[in-house]
């Protein structure tokens, strides 16, 4: 194994103590890497000195701040090959998957280095003569971010992107399943000559997060993960109130109209199902089709999910990759015998493979109904469950009957149709004609059990601000 260090204060530190955390690589099952399990008294220094460069960091111009920015991103330029492969080991993506993670943070980086000049406040009118309410945008602290295995190169960048031109310092923790990117991440930090203290990346258990998440110098958490994640942090928010941010779940609908393109609907089915073996939180996860329709569309995606193959690729790029670890895909499996044995047909996939690694085959269900667990709860894996409606209302009454709402699909070229579920449906992303993307300058934001507060664009960045009120009054 290849020992790493933990990021912190500007460094790479000698680890306090003797234990690791074992990094594998889902596409072969073999632990390659070993990383730092840090102590709680490093998470406490990292914090306190997070604490102390932010005063300093928050009080520079936000232009001096975004310069900083541009030259992070540019060190991520850089070193982007030998943060993909770290990425494409740890994570079964292919290397040129990887490299184009690194590439898409790299654009978000720069993406939030231009609101450098754009944070902005109000000027209220007052109650009283001769008086101005003024309210000031400024930052919070110290941000614990809580990074996830799916996307984790973008997701940090995501993260500490819009907290840093706020003028917050930064804490990240990857997941234990994808770390050494973060650490090869660190690497593009160190030689961008950033304060020191301002960001620290530490890899932990879980019992040492909830010691990072529950300082009191820690101002707001922010997390992509699931809802039990989600609600751990809401228990460590609580301790000292700190503000959290979360991204949890998704259950994507896709409704299909009678008047879309089968062909074309079938190969962009096939395609965002399978992408990253479906670990995608904004993934296709519930397959509405109209019933004049039904049967032509199941036609063609059970020729391509059969022919969709998968495989390690570092071997064959062109193929799906793994899920994360062997209980996700135990997990995954369980949830496709139960839908079976519960009257679901199974099209193709549904089969554990022989051999090393953690993969699962692109798996069609038909016959689904609307109560089955394969529809209510996120899947996170290459499995679709299709079932047939009647009448466009109840459609957008199924997709909407979930306990998520991260996002929504809808392919249709009806005008009328098409305004009324920018208006019903319950989700905090509606695409038409088209699968989830995240634009940088939108608002990646969940509805009911998908999370609280967002990402991306102004209001993302705004996320990771408070306000003050100024009552300029005369004498």
């Amino acid at each position: 194994m290849t020992p790493l260090r933990n990021f912190i204060g500007g460094s790479f530190v000698a680890p306090k103590t003797d234990a690791m955390i074992e990094v594998r690589n889902p596409a072969t099952g073999l632990v390659f890497a070993g990383v730092p399990a840090a102590t709680d008294t490093e998470v406490i220094e990292a914090v306190a000195q997070a604490a102390r460069a932010q005063k300093t960091w928050a009080r520079l111009p936000a232009i001096e701040r975004g310069q900083a920015l541009r030259r992070l991103a540019e060190c991520l330029e850089q070193q982007a090959a030998a943060i993909g492969a770290a990425l494409a080991l740890e994570s079964g993506k292919s290397l040129a998957d990887a490299i184009a993670e690194v590439g898409y943070g790299v654009e978000l980086m720069r993406y939030h280095a231009e609101w450098a000049r754009r944070i902005e406040g109000e000027v209220i009118e007052s109650d009283t003569p001769n008086e101005t309410l003024l309210l000031q945008r400024v930052p919070i602290g110290v941000v614990a971010c809580l990074i996830p295995f799916n996307f984790p190169i973008y997701t940090l960048v995501r993260k500490i992107a819009p907290a840093l031109i706020a003028g917050n310092a930064v804490i990240a923790r990857p997941s234990n399943l994808t770390p050494t990117s973060a650490f090869a991440f660190a690497r593009a930090i160190e030689a961008a000559d950033l304060p020191e203290g301002l960001i620290s990346i530490l890899t932990m258990t879980h019992e040492v997060a909830a010691t990072l998440c529950t300082r009191a110098e820690v101002g707001m958490i922010t997390l992509t993960g699931s809802v039990s994640a989600g609600r751990m942090v809401l228990d460590y928010a609580k301790q000292n109130i700190a503000k959290p941010s979360l991204e949890l779940g998704g259950k994507t609908p896709v409704i299909i109209e009678p008047d879309a393109d089968l062909d074309r609907v079938a190969t962009m089915l096939l395609a965002a199902k399978t992408a990253h073996c479906g670990q995608v939180c904004t993934s296709v996860e519930r397959l509405y089709v109209h019933a004049s329709v039904h049967d032509a569309l199941l036609d063609r995606l059970r020729t391509g999910f059969a022919a969709r193959r998968f495989g390690d690729r570092a071997m064959e790029p062109d193929v799906m990759g793994p899920l994360a670890n062997g209980a996700a895909r135990d997990r995954l499996h369980g949830m496709v015998t139960r839908a079976i044995a519960d009257g679901a047909v199974l099209e193709c996939g549904g089969v554990l493979p022989d051999g090393p690694g953690y993969f699962y085959p692109p798996t069609l269900l038909s016959r689904c109904r609307q109560d089955m667990e394969i529809v209510q709860e996120e899947i996170f894996g290459p499995v679709l469950p299709v079932l047939a409606y009647a009448h466009f209302d109840e459609a957008l009454a199924m997709a909407s009957d979930s306990q998520y709402g991260l996002a929504s699909v809808l392919f249709s070229n009806d005008y009328a149709k098409v305004m009324q579920a920018t208006t019903s449906i319950e989700a905090g992303e509606l695409y038409i004609n088209r699968f989830p993307a995240d634009p940088y300058q939108g608002y990646h934001a969940g509805w009911k059990r998908s999370g609280l507060g967002g990402d991306d664009g102004k209001h993302g960045m705004l996320e990771f601000t408070q306000t003050r009120l100024v009552v300029l009054g005369g004498r």
